[in-house]
């Protein structure tokens, strides 16, 4: 019997973690996901607040509820295994004026009842036990919650897929979409594609992707959240997330330390039109800065690097929408917003069950264990690299970050193409830092010319087919807010 075809639409982190599922699950069937992008992870799942929710704001017995509380422990297993930078910091819901504070006592009897542990009520002095730099009267403690690099993860997820024998092809944006005798045929930009399955997890496009399917009634309305970058010196202010008391537009502003010792403040919530539009502006950062101050009122923006925006994939459902369809073996997620990072793989588990039910038959791979090397660790207190050094695990290239020559070098000798600064700077983060690539940008062009053996006006500043860049607040403007 020929091997059953899979094809998932969608290379983000949700995408990613459904064809891991079956990859161990499936090993006899042929997983391929579709992006129509450059890399994994170039929307929503690439910009975000990086944060592993534990299940708190989510009705009880709704989707989102159970997939974020089984969710969230999945996840935090799957970094450790595959050496995904991640941290259990905690998390504190603050009120900022005692009228939030009966809102505050509501969240904890919802986390309680979603089955999080070690939920805690804080007055304001034990509060500032946790956080001494934090403003406000009264929070809520959330043990489990933390930090992570979703990009990391989305990585990881993308080298265990292919190291199964699954693809990942990028630039291959799906525009159309028919069954013919019991068959998908899948036209991309790409080439075209056949599958027996197709899986919808297409984000923001996830509407437009159901449509070609012929599965109409769905409108995704992006809801984008703006977000400042400060120095890794503002970093003392927070030790954990810190959140204030939700609105009905979103779980609120945050301040949180980045795993990689940035502070990050954010996301406002505003209804857009355009998917694609990602840019910022110095108006509507103003506001999330002066939020912001109401729970951490120390920040310095003289310290602030950059600023970037995601959209969140709305739909008019209260709920998520993961199921089969009424179209044959094609199966729908409509609307995956928050907390559909951290509830990914759960959410691939469900979706591994519905193609069960569909008649996909599993037959799990026991031998099958899949890990990742990391590109790029923290530095040790006694690490002594040095921009003239001769050896390359010394060798820095980026002096902001301390990546050197051999992560550089790592992080093109995984098996995905690797031909710009845009890409180096995702797996390595060297361009991200204080000076924003100054230094390191033609650094790195020259030690991807070397590697590459072409000329070094050869190397872009961003892959071929890349999304447009988007229109950001200047860096100047950040410092007057």
């Amino acid at each position: 019997m020929p091997s059953k075809r899979v094809t998932i639409i969608g290379g983000g982190i949700v995408g990613l973690a459904t064809a891991c599922k079956l990859s161990r699950r499936c090993p006899s069937v042929r997983v391929t996901v579709l992006e129509k992008e450059d890399k994994v992870c170039a929307h929503q799942s690439g910009h975000n607040s990086g944060v592993l929710h534990a299940g708190l704001y989510y009705k009880p017995g709704s989707l989102k509820a159970r997939l974020a509380v089984s969710g969230v422990r999945e996840l935090v297993a799957y970094c450790q295994q595959h050496n995904v930078p991640h941290e259990i910091c905690g998390k504190l819901v603050v009120a900022t004026d005692e009228s939030e504070v009966p809102r505050l006592r509501d969240l904890h009897e919802r986390g309680a009842r979603n089955g999080l542990e070690g939920l805690r009520l804080l007055n304001r002095d034990q509060m500032r036990e946790i956080e001494p730099h934090v403003g406000g009267v009264a929070a809520l403690h959330v043990p489990q919650e933390g930090i992570v690099d979703y990009g990391r993860v989305c990585e990881a997820m993308r080298t265990e897929i292919e190291s199964a024998g699954g693809s990942v092809v990028l630039g291959a944006e799906v525009t159309a979409l028919a069954l013919t005798n019991g068959e998908w045929r899948i036209g991309t930009t790409a080439a075209e594609q056949a599958a027996d399955f197709v899986i919808n997890c297409a984000g923001a496009f996830s509407d437009r992707i159901a449509a070609m399917a012929g599965v109409g009634g769905h409108k995704i309305r992006p809801r984008r959240g703006q977000y400042v970058i400060l120095d890794k010196d503002q970093n003392y202010l927070v030790r954990s997330v810190i959140f204030q008391v939700p609105t009905k537009l979103g779980k609120g502003i945050l301040v949180t330390t980045t795993y990689h010792g940035n502070l990050m403040l954010g996301p406002n919530a505003e209804e857009i039109d355009d998917k694609t539009d990602v840019g910022t502006d110095a108006g509507t950062l103003e506001l999330i800065v002066q939020q912001a101050r109401r729970s951490v009122p120390g920040f310095d923006m003289r310290k602030a690097l950059t600023s970037f925006a995601g959209n969140r994939p709305v739909s008019g459902s209260k709920d998520w929408i993961i199921e089969a369809s009424p179209v044959r073996n094609f199966i729908n997620l409509i609307g995956i917003d928050s907390p559909g990072l951290t509830a990914s793989p759960a959410i691939a588990l469900k979706i591994v069950s519905i193609l069960q039910n569909c008649g996909l038959v599993m037959e799990p791979d026991p031998s099958f264990a899949a890990q990742r090397r990391p590109i790029i660790r923290k530095k040790a207190a006694d690490f002594h690299g040095d921009v003239n050094s001769p050896d390359p695990a010394l060798h820095i290239i980026c002096r902001c970050e301390q990546v050197t020559e051999a992560e550089i070098v790592d992080c093109m000798s995984r098996g995905i193409p690797v031909q710009s600064l845009d890409a180096v700077k995702f797996r390595t983060r060297a361009g991200m830092g204080r000076c924003q690539g100054t230094f390191c940008g033609p650094r790195v062009r020259q030690l991807l010319a070397e590697k590459l053996k072409v000329a070094p006006d050869q190397i872009k500043g961003r892959g071929e087919g890349s999304s447009s860049l988007a229109q950001r607040a200047k860096r100047a403007d950040l410092f007057k807010l």
